[in-house]
């Protein structure tokens, strides 16, 4: 898949747990985990918004384009 989520790395960085930041954002630690492997087909910009507010960070600190060979 061409878009790398790669929110287990600034969950790293930030110091917080999926626990937490599903708390935060108002969803359940099971989409976190989800979003975290990158099996979700999409993410509302709502809770995009919400990500990146509770990890004070950008939407390309969390999702990457990576396009296929």
């Amino acid at each position: 898949m061409p878009i790398v989520v790669t929110l287990d790395v600034m969950l790293a960085r930030r110091k917080m747990r999926s626990k937490q930041l599903a708390e935060l954002v108002g969803i359940t630690e099971q989409n976190v985990s989800l979003l975290k492997s990158g099996k979700v087909k999409g993410v509302r910009f709502e809770t995009l918004e919400k990500i990146c507010d509770a990890l004070d960070c950008q939407p390309a600190d969390i999702l990457h384009y990576e396009p296929d060979d």
